[in-house]
């Protein structure tokens, strides 16, 4: 069986949360643990599991850990088999800031197998276990960037524009079954993926769009003062699980209502053409 740490007292209900090691995965473990949900978290180590048992301790609940790489078919499907959790919530992944042609086909194969193939897998490895209680919930991480396009993101928004697809079409599939399908559209939170770009980005020295990453990475960092916390997040993704009738989306964050309704609206020629000012392309 996969390794477990942190065994609590069993709920009514199991949680699963993937990446719940740090942002808005450990945060959206420790609010369902609040909430009364059995916290069941993913974590890739054991001191990952540590520190998510020292993070839920300090908020006066018990989270649960199970070791798991999401990118493993296999031990996805033993979690799943031991767990058989009312629901799910597919948060893991890791910031892919890279120009389209910097990137080489096994990161963009990485990027798409963590972001797209891995919560997909999840799912459909819970829909014998969610039809067999007559229904369940699915939670699945996106972004704004899932309804949106930009330079230097491609892979990245890519993967977010692929969940979103399959998302849509998972939710009506499974309707009958009871089982709901909720898409999380966060815009700029303060989660550890901003050092994991930096740090990305540092390995591109010498790339033809150096100059344009040093650009975006020094607007993010003057953004990073108006982002929100992860727990903004946690608390829409514990209130979609909770309705009566979730909604199909939830944006998260002025700046992804402020996007969603704009970028709709701009013709493409124009988008195009701030990016390349803004981003010296």
């Amino acid at each position: 069986m996969a390794a477990r740490a942190g065994r609590g007292k069993a709920k009514t209900q199991v949680a699963l949360t993937t990446g719940a090691n740090s942002g808005i995965g450990l945060a959206t473990a420790i609010e369902l643990a609040r909430r009364g949900f059995r916290s069941v978290g993913s974590v890739r180590s054991k001191k990952k599991a540590a520190d998510v048992a020292k993070a839920a301790k300090a908020a006066g609940v018990k989270v649960e850990t199970v070791l798991l790489d999401v990118t493993d078919a296999a031990a996805c499907a033993r979690v799943i088999e031991e767990l058989r959790p009312h629901a799910l919530v597919n948060n893991a992944g890791f910031g892919a800031m890279s120009a389209v042609e910097d990137v080489n086909d096994e990161e963009a194969r990485q990027t798409l197998e963590t972001m797209v193939v891995a919560p997909i897998r999840l799912a459909r490895l819970c829909l014998p276990h969610m039809r067999t209680r007559g229904g369940g919930r699915i939670v699945n991480v996106s972004s704004i960037y899932g309804r949106t396009t930009t330079p230097l993101s491609g892979w990245y928004q890519a993967a977010k524009h692929a969940l979103e697809a399959l998302s849509d079409a998972l939710r009506v599939e499974t309707a009958s079954s009871g089982i709901q399908v909720i898409l999380i559209e966060p815009g700029g939170f303060k989660t550890h993926i901003w050092e994991e770009i930096d740090a990305l980005l540092a390995s591109r020295k010498g790339s033809l769009y150096a100059s344009a990453y040093e650009r975006s990475m020094q607007a993010t960092k003057l953004a990073q003062a108006l982002m929100g916390e992860p727990e903004t997040v946690a608390g829409v993704i514990a209130g979609a699980l909770e309705a009566r009738s979730p909604q199909a989306r939830y944006l998260v964050g002025y700046d992804a209502q402020i996007l969603a309704v704009a970028m709709p609206l701009m013709p493409t020629a124009l988008k195009d053409l701030i990016s390349r000012w803004s981003l010296g392309l």
